[in-house]
């Protein structure tokens, strides 16, 4: 008797097993409403002008979002959504983007939409999203809020050289200029980038908290199209300051234009695209003002100018003091006063004797011919001279290694 009731009970239990046919989810897992959120708070006031606007979505779909100052202006941004892979953007604007719906089954992982720009200062703004559910109802949000104000000092603008268009040289680096000095280097620098066709190494040094350069690690190769990316606009910038404008420069580098001066032969060689390209005469620094040794860039090109010792710091009551109008071709190298340029009244000693005040004297004719070739940014290299030049005494990227100049960026780190 006992047997037949074990095997009763084992039958029972197959038959049980061969009808369960699995658990299924609930229907009420598979119609959820959605769930938006934001990063910032209604009616909220001196919102962090560095934030970027965040709307959250879980179990649906996004329908819209806008976020739009007081004037009209429209702040763009895209769905990010988040994986275990890690966030990826759908491309385009919000009014052009594709819907993002957040597709994890156990709701782990939101969709993201975040603006593509940071706030402006003093500004009142209203965000609306709207989304649909996996339930199919639709879900709004909405937030008004208020920026933080900032003082025009407070406010940090970048100058950039060269200029938008402009062809320069193969040693012009990345001048960027900043009105009120950038205490936190780092915060700025994860914001600047320099791209370029074809792609070169390079990289930022810091040569104060008002200025910073980039440069690669070997000359331009000639014809490189060059783009700088400043995304500064209200990045924080240390001790309550901002950026106050995103910037994008681009510029094309020229053919190769290398001179040489030789400090005691009294001579400059030119070398265009790695030819040689014409020796000239020359004279440089007498023994009480002798040219500096080193790599120096054409800073600026002035087809006549008024050249006064006052401005090196020169009194005029000084028996050294000058004063000459209309000096042709000149072109600066460095910011204490050394040109090439033209010195028709040393003609005579010019490949002989060295008896200028520092700058390069040539004659008319050859200054001329020297000044029509060359371009902002092209490479004097002076040889044969005791006189060193001082560091940031014009662009004097390249007389720091590569190895030192790499360490001068905010964000360098020690090779493992």
């Amino acid at each position: 008797m006992k047997k037949l009731l074990f095997l009763a009970l084992l039958t029972v239990l197959a038959l049980a097993g061969c009808t369960g046919g699995g658990s299924s989810t609930p229907k009420a897992d598979q119609e959820r409403a959605a769930e938006l959120g934001a990063n910032v708070d209604d009616a909220a006031v001196d919102v962090d002008i560095s934030t970027v606007v965040e709307v959250t979505l879980q179990h649906g779909t996004f329908e819209a979002v806008t976020l739009t100052a007081a004037d009209g202006t429209a702040i763009e941004g895209a769905p990010v959504t988040e994986s275990a892979e890690g966030p990826s953007s759908t491309d385009g604007p919000a009014s052009e983007a594709e819907p993002a719906s957040s597709t994890d089954p156990a709701g782990d992982h939101a969709t993201t939409w975040a603006a593509s720009d940071r706030l402006e200062p003093g500004t009142s703004y209203t965000l609306a999203a709207t989304a649909v559910g996996d339930d199919g109802e639709t879900t709004e949000l909405s937030r008004s809020f208020t920026s933080m104000a900032v003082a025009d000092d407070d406010e940090i603008f970048p100058s950039v050289a060269p200029l938008a268009g402009e062809t320069v040289g193969v040693g012009m680096p990345v001048v960027v200029l900043f009105d009120h000095p950038v205490t936190d280097h780092a915060s700025f620098e994860q914001h600047m980038a320099v791209a370029s066709t074809p792609a070169q190494t390079g990289g930022w040094y810091w040569l104060s908290d008002t200025e910073a350069h980039w440069r690669p690690q070997e000359y331009w190769q000639a014809g490189t199209s060059v783009q700088v990316q400043l995304d500064l606009n209200s990045v924080p910038g240390g001790d309550g300051r901002y950026g106050q404008e995103s910037r994008v420069i681009d510029f094309q580098v020229g053919s190769s234009h290398v001179i040489t001066v030789d400090i005691a032969g009294h001579t400059m060689s030119v070398e265009r695209d790695g030819q040689p390209a014409g020796t000239y005469p020359v004279t440089t620094g007498d023994s009480s003002h002798q040219t500096r040794i080193g790599t120096k860039i054409i800073m600026e090109k002035h087809e006549s100018i008024d050249m006064d010792a006052a401005t090196t710091g020169v009194d005029s009551s000084d028996p050294n003091y000058y004063r000459v109008e209309g000096v042709r071709w000149a072109m600066r190298l460095t910011y204490s006063g050394e040109f090439i340029h033209a010195a028709p009244w040393s003609v005579g000693q010019q490949g002989h004797a060295n008896v200028s005040h520092g700058c390069v004297g040539m004659s008319t004719e050859n200054a001329g011919k020297v000044f029509s070739e060359s371009l902002r940014g092209d490479v004097v290299n002076f040889v044969n001279g005791s006189r060193r030049l001082e560091p940031g005494n014009g662009w004097t990227d390249w007389n720091v290694p590569w190895e030192e100049y790499q360490k001068g960026s905010a964000l360098y780190q020690e090779p493992a």
